[in-house]
């Protein structure tokens, strides 16, 4: 009797702890919400640079960005591109050009095509809603990348959302939630592009990448180096500052 009894209460113990260790997992989704709540914000002023690497050639682009919801700008202040701005209003691109003083229109087959020559596309800018608003994301496994443990997590598109991938694989860092590596493929499954982050720093009290590479695996021998140099989150920005009239 007394052995039956202590095999229940072990059981028990066993199953108490089992379950208790279920209910403290984290779900897939509050681990991509607390992803976002790391790198995504409503107003931010970053200063950064653009390191296009294509074989041996090696270009450098310097820029001012500001960004309010849906909204953002970009100024790019290098001596060969100075003046040339960038403006995103809702799902609408614009390009200004300076030196022709001629103002673009970024649409079409154009949004496939890499900003300033880099491995970033125009789409992958016009993407400023959170992830848990885009894809739906299963927790698949754990994994250890450069020493730091990792969910890996697979997101598809939600269905009616307008999306640059239809589906990614995510590696979100279990102690930090920032994401330190990203898979993106088209919906045949072909891997378009892969981004690595290389360096993440605590800003204003949040995890932030500030050096990233991305990999367009439809082309040869390039990769672009997106070096964060300062970032302020909740910035006052002033009105007009998203409108076509600035950017002239």
């Amino acid at each position: 009797m007394k052995k039956i009894l202590v095999s229940t209460v072990v059981i028990s113990m066993l199953i108490l702890v089992w379950v208790s260790g279920a209910l403290g997992a984290l779900t897939a989704e509050e681990i991509i919400r607390r992803r976002d709540d790391n790198q995504y914000f409503s107003t931010a002023k970053i200063e950064a640079e653009m390191v296009i690497i294509n074989r041996n050639r090696k270009i450098v682009k310097t820029m001012t960005s500001y960004a309010q919801g849906d909204n953002g700008l970009v100024i790019f202040t290098n001596p060969r591109d100075r003046g040339t701005k960038f403006l995103k209003r809702g799902d609408d691109l614009w390009m200004f050009f300076p030196e022709a003083e001629d103002l673009v229109k970024i649409s079409g087959h154009m949004l496939n095509e890499g900003i300033m020559g880099s491995d970033f596309s125009y789409q992958d800018v016009m993407e400023s809603d959170k992830l848990t608003e885009l894809y739906k994301f299963e927790l698949v496994g754990e994994e250890e990348l450069d020493g730091r443990p990792c969910y890996l997590l697979e997101g598809t598109a939600v269905e009616g959302k307008e999306v640059s991938y239809y589906r990614r694989k995510a590696w979100i860092d279990k102690e930090r939630f920032v994401g330190l590596k990203e898979e993106l493929y088209a919906r045949s499954g072909r891997l378009l592009k892969v981004m690595v982050v290389t360096k993440v720093e605590k800003r204003e009290g949040r995890w932030y990448p500030m050096v990233s590479v991305m990999e367009d695996k439809l082309r040869k021998d390039t990769r672009t180096e997106f070096i964060v140099h300062s970032i302020e989150f909740n910035p006052e920005i002033p009105a007009g500052t998203f409108t076509l009239e600035n950017l002239r």
